[in-house]
Formats: structure tokens, C-alpha cells, sequence
């Protein structure tokens, strides 16, 4: 296992659990560490400098987050995703986008609807510069999801959240990709704009479908790699 500081922990006691939780999570999303490769907690510790406790605290919660599995006899690796997986996931995830497009668009307070265009705005900047947006479009579907008031939707989408950033990491790795996903963000702001909730629905839906589609390619480019 090949990794630079990228994985070390500030030591502050407090936040310990919560640094390498994220710091591990992150470096999946990344594919710095790869699907199906092996997790040694004794290396794990080595790169983010925590004890063996922190370390294993961090690998419970992102099994049940999805994102790696212990395997009897083998240890714990990064969690593979089928094709048949990610088709399911980009199904339920286009449903609960669309739910939520529709619900901001007849929920949202003037001020949301700002945010939203700042939100983004933001993207646009990041991209144009070349920086990575995931987290600027997580900032876009949180103003989503607050505006459109329905806790119980934004609760399931936090339970998918880890799993579906993985797939967002990899439709956006596909080439042309960023161009088409910039441009479905603006649709679903137009639509909001515009007051259409229909609209806004159908927007979300397709960005989902058309990331779907760029996600089910990476996955399969990756199948063919020896």
C-alpha cells in the first residue's frame, strides 16, 4: 500500500476518529485506495499515525457506510461495485434527486433559491479553474435537499451518500463528462428559476441518468483493465 501523507491525522485527541474516518473515506472516493484492495490495519496506522483502536473504529463505520468489507479469512478490502449495484443505486438515487428537485422547487424561500445560484456559481469557478467539485455539488444538493423540507428524503439520501460519491468520483473521471454535468446543473437552475417544478424533476433525473450512464462506462473500462 502506496500512500503519502495525504492519509495522516493532525493529533488532536478530539477529533481523531473523526480525521481518519474522513481521510479514509475520502482517499476511496478517490480510488487512492483502489477497489478490492486490502486494508492492513498495521500499514493503516503506519500512514495515519493513530492507534490500532482509532484505525479499527474507522474501518466498522465504513463498512456499514458500504464502502469497504471484511472478508472471512482475507481481512478487510475496499468494497467493489458491480454494474448490476451501481444501475440499482443510479435508479434510486434518479428517483430521490427528482423527488427533491420537485419538493425545492415548490419549498424553497427566496433566499434558498439564491443560495442555490451561489452554490452553482461556485462549480462553475472550481471547473473552470480545474479544481475538483464534489464537494461544491454536495454544497448544491444540500441547499436541494434543505429547501425542499422533507427530512425523511434527506435522510435517506445520507444513508446512500458515501456509496453514491464513489460513483459520482468515477462518472466524472469519464472524458467530456464535466462539460455535460455542468451544463445539467444550470437546467436544473433554469428550472427553478423558472418555477417549473415538473421541469426541475425531470432536470435531476437526467443529470442522475446521463452520470449513470459515464459511471456504468468507467466501471466497465476498469473490468477490461488487466
Amino acid at each position: 500500500m502506496t500512500q503519502t501523507n495525504a492519509l495522516r491525522v493532525e493529533r488532536a485527541p478530539a477529533l481523531i476518529r473523526s480525521q481518519v474516518l474522513d481521510n479514509l473515506r475520502q482517499a476511496i472516493i478517490d480510488r487512492r485506495l483502489a477497489p478490492g484492495q486490502r486494508l492492513i490495519e498495521r500499514e493503516l496506522v503506519e500512514l495515519t499515525g493513530v492507534s490500532r483502536t482509532s484505525v479499527r473504529e474507522a474501518l466498522r463505520e465504513l463498512a456499514a457506510e458500504g464502502l469497504v468489507t471484511a472478508i472471512p479469512n482475507k481481512g478487510t478490502v475496499v468494497t467493489m461495485v458491480s454494474a448490476e449495484e451501481a444501475r440499482q443505486l443510479y435508479q434510486v438515487r434518479s428517483a430521490l434527486e427528482a423527488l427533491a428537485g420537485r419538493l425545492f422547487c415548490e419549498n424553497a424561500t427566496p433566499a434558498q433559491r439564491k443560495a442555490l445560484v451561489r452554490a452553482l456559481e461556485k462549480i462553475d469557478r472550481l471547473a473552470a479553474k480545474g479544481q475538483p467539485i464534489l464537494a461544491a455539488k454536495d454544497a448544491f444538493y444540500d441547499v436541494i435537499f434543505t429547501g425542499g423540507g422533507n427530512d425523511a428524503l434527506r435522510s435517506v439520501v445520507a444513508g446512500l451518500h458515501a456509496r453514491v460519491s464513489v460513483l459520482r468520483s468515477l462518472s466524472l473521471s469519464v472524458e467530456g463528462r464535466l462539460a455535460h454535468s455542468l451544463e445539467e446543473l444550470h437546467a436544473i437552475v433554469d428550472a427553478v428559476e423558472a418555477n417549473d417544478p415538473d421541469a426541475a424533476a425531470a432536470a435531476c433525473a437526467r443529470h442522475v441518468e446521463e452520470a449513470g450512464r459515464s459511471g456504468l462506462i468507467a466501471l466497465s473500462q476498469q473490468e477490461t483493465i488487466p
